[in-house]
């Protein structure tokens, strides 16, 4: 009996720590002009571990990523991809199971990466999609738009701080 209690308790454990990641996003790249260059961008993300597949949408240049469940997205691997391809990432938008995850003074951490929402004013439970707005993930005008809110970053923190925008 203490084992099946253990067991289940267990079980538990292991079903918040599933619910707590990226689960999918978009990724509109500017600068594809032809076919190849969409495919060489398809291929180098998917070789990423933790991107288990990628649909593009060549009439919008879009890749829809659906993430591995048991691996941390690092977004910052992404963007080097696409800038290694010579081309600029127009908006990164990541959807984020939001069950069982705390998020305190606008920050949430996920697999040793810190994410500040920089205009959060309602509480998230479920899926929520959000764009990443630093430099490298987003045009200028939006980098631009949110850039006094990504100063004041908690010292606390430690590791990567993203700014997200929902």
């Amino acid at each position: 009996m203490k084992r099946l209690k253990l067991v289940m308790i267990l079980l538990g454990l292991a079903t918040v720590t599933a619910n707590a990641q990226f689960t999918k996003a978009e990724l509109q790249v500017s600068g594809l002009n032809c076919a190849l260059c969409a495919k060489t961008t398809e291929n180098s993300l998917r070789a990423l571990p933790f991107i288990q597949d990628v649909k593009p949408d060549l009439m919008h240049n879009i890749y829809v990523i659906t993430f591995k469940s048991d691996k941390p997205v690092n977004f910052d691997q992404i963007s080097n991809i696409v800038h290694e391809e010579n081309f600029f990432i127009s908006f990164l938008k990541a959807t984020f199971n939001f069950d069982n995850v705390k998020v305190t003074n606008n920050y949430f951490s996920s697999h040793g990466a810190n994410y500040k929402l920089v205009n959060a004013d309602k509480p998230l439970s479920g899926e929520v999609a959000f764009i990443l707005v630093d430099k490298g993930f987003a045009p200028r005008s939006v980098t631009k738009k949110y850039s006094g809110l990504t100063v004041n970053d908690d010292p606390a923190k430690t590791g990567r701080i993203y700014h997200v925008a929902i």
